[in-house]
């Protein structure tokens, strides 16, 4: 009758002989941390826009993210947690300088032929060279709208234009021999 207990009595005592603070360790070594749950498995608040710069407040311009609050999903359970119950989560922005989308667009339409609009973005050579030739004889003034337009060309110094951060703008996507196709049928 005591033959099965006594069978699993070595593994019940193995069990039981642990301290808390080594269950505790055995639990947080199989937890992920919280920079790592998936979408879905955590929510966050609504970033604090810069009103100059219509952006995350915090963006780098080294990193081109920002940080921003969240809470894990309800049993969810993550190492890395503040004392709040919170963790911190990077998101990526657009780092700006303060040159406005709009601004260059228009000084591209009215005054692009004197190149006004390259030196508005930084390209000071490209502007004088519109400015001498007429922009190259309303040829390039047309060409420096359309690519103003579809944000080919943006200020000198890497940066974005100032958006509004719930407004259009363009995401350029592409594809390397890391991009997963999905077979059609």
């Amino acid at each position: 009758m005591f033959s099965p207990l006594l069978a699993i009595l070595p593994f019940l005592v193995q069990t039981f002989a642990k301290s808390p603070e080594e269950h505790a360790s055995d639990v947080n070594t199989d937890l992920k941390d919280c920079s790592e749950l998936l979408i879905g498995q955590y929510l966050c608040a609504e970033p604090e826009i810069d009103p100059d710069t219509q952006n995350i407040q915090g963006c780098s311009k080294e990193s081109n993210s920002a940080y921003v609050w969240c809470l894990p999903a309800p049993d969810v359970n993550c190492k890395g947690l503040q004392h709040n119950g919170t963790f911190a989560k990077s998101v990526p922005c657009h780092w700006t300088n303060g040159q406005s989308f709009e601004t260059a667009l228009l000084l591209s339409i009215f005054l692009g032929m004197f190149g006004v609009d390259r030196f508005y973005l930084g390209y000071p050579a490209l502007g004088l060279l519109k400015f001498s030739t007429l922009g190259f004889m309303f040829l390039g003034q047309l060409v420096d709208i359309l690519l103003i337009a579809t944000q080919v060309v943006t200020p000198s110094d890497g940066s974005s234009y100032v958006l509004d951060y719930y407004g259009a703008s363009v995401e350029r996507l592409y594809t390397n021999n890391e991009t997963y196709v999905v077979p059609g049928d």
